[in-house]
């Protein structure tokens, strides 16, 4: 069990076959200029890194994330997604590009639209784009293109993106998930770093650089009830200490909000996304579709049901659960010990009978699993 929990090294990203330039250096050099770019929010005041903050281990310290407005879940870490085939809490996007693509268009985050990034790619980002994907429409033909357009916009957006031609169209959803792909090629260099626990696993099985004792007895005794009686790795296993899934756990609804149906809602857009790995514009044939290819639907275990998320650095990314409904990890542990019903599906735990004393130990070991160096530096690279 401890040498399927500890990769020993940083773990290498998987392949992404929607995304042929997933790992060129020169697609990750634009992503990271764009991913920092505050200017592609309608505000000119909101980038990825808004949200995503390298030095919060890529997450805000917020119940919920806050772009233009507040959201309705909590931010999700970014060096672990692209070991995982679903993205956001509730899986609506199979691929890094393709959750890269929503926060843009959404109105509590940057509420900017595609046509809007494909007018910046052309005026700020021509150059580094068009040594990676196809030129993009020459200016006077920009001029055509309307500013704010999308199908997905408010009611103006809309009305603008239908009097559009068929053709600009194409071309700016083209654009648009080519953005898309060079923010994935920059996050899936943020690759997730070994920490203490590794080190003690390395150490038992006297591996370089390993220490036994890198954990203290505490820290121990918390590993043995992560793996036994908390029953923990039953879905936190794996070197990412997550299986990858979706799980109702119970946890209560955000305050003043009608209960979340997570996974249920979100495998459904997912199918339904023109930008998944079985669109148009994607790199990838059908038959590299698996995830999508065999997705369920219609399953009342989904209800309700939210991604397992890794653990690796979780006592950096307080507070917790989809929309920060638990403050610290004392109060994730004293839910799940008690292992309340759930407001909507069914929860899958049960009760754990853990003493104040092994919750304790279990934060204590979770600790271990913080990187002993960043993921990456929070410096902006140059257009």
């Amino acid at each position: 069990m401890l040498r399927m929990l500890s990769p020993g090294a940083a773990l290498a990203p998987p392949a992404d076959p929607s995304n042929r330039v997933a790992d060129d250096p020169q697609a990750a050099a634009l992503g990271r200029s764009l991913f920092f770019d505050a200017g592609l929010s309608d505000n000119g005041k909101v980038s990825c890194a808004s949200c995503h903050q390298p030095e919060r281990g890529f997450t805000d310290g917020l119940p919920v994330g806050r772009g233009l407005s507040d959201g309705a879940r909590r931010t999700m870490p970014v060096a672990s997604a692209v070991h995982s085939p679903w993205q956001f809490w509730d899986g609506r996007a199979d691929s890094l590009w393709a959750q890269a693509l929503g926060p843009v268009e959404n109105p509590a985050e940057h509420g900017f639209t595609r046509t809007q990034v494909a007018h910046a790619l052309a005026a700020q980002y021509r150059g580094p784009y068009e040594r990676l994907f196809p030129a993009l429409p020459a200016a006077h033909d920009l001029q055509r293109i309307p500013q704010r357009a999308s199908p997905v916009g408010d009611a103006q957006a809309r009305a603008a993106w239908d009097r559009m031609a068929a053709a600009d169209q194409r071309a700016v959803n083209l654009a648009f998930a080519n953005f898309g792909k060079a923010i994935a090629a920059y996050e899936r260099t943020l690759t997730v770093q070994p920490g203490r626990f590794d080190r003690y696993v390395a150490g038992l099985f006297a591996q370089t650089g390993g220490s036994a004792g890198a954990l203290s007895t505490d820290e121990r005794a918390g590993l043995r009830l992560f793996i036994g009686k908390g029953q923990c790795a039953n879905c936190h296993n794996g070197p990412l200490f997550s299986n990858g899934g979706f799980a109702n756990t119970g946890v209560p609804p955000r305050p003043g909000h009608a209960p979340d149906r997570g996974r249920d809602e979100g495998v459904r857009k997912a199918l339904n996304d023109p930008f998944n790995c079985k669109g148009a514009f994607s790199d990838a044939p059908p038959a590299r579709c698996d995830e999508l290819e065999f997705a369920v639907t219609d399953s009342p275990e989904q209800v309700g049901a939210f991604k397992v998320p890794s653990l690796r650095g979780v006592s950096q990314r307080a507070p917790y659960m989809h929309a920060g409904q638990l403050a610290s990890m004392d109060q994730v542990l004293d839910h799940y010990n008690r292992a309340p019903a759930s407001a909507v599906g069914h929860s899958e735990l049960q009760p754990l009978g853990l003493t104040s004393a092994e919750r304790r130990q279990i934060v204590a070991f979770l600790r271990t699993l913080d990187e002993t160096t960043p993921a990456t530096s929070p410096r902006k690279a140059r257009r």
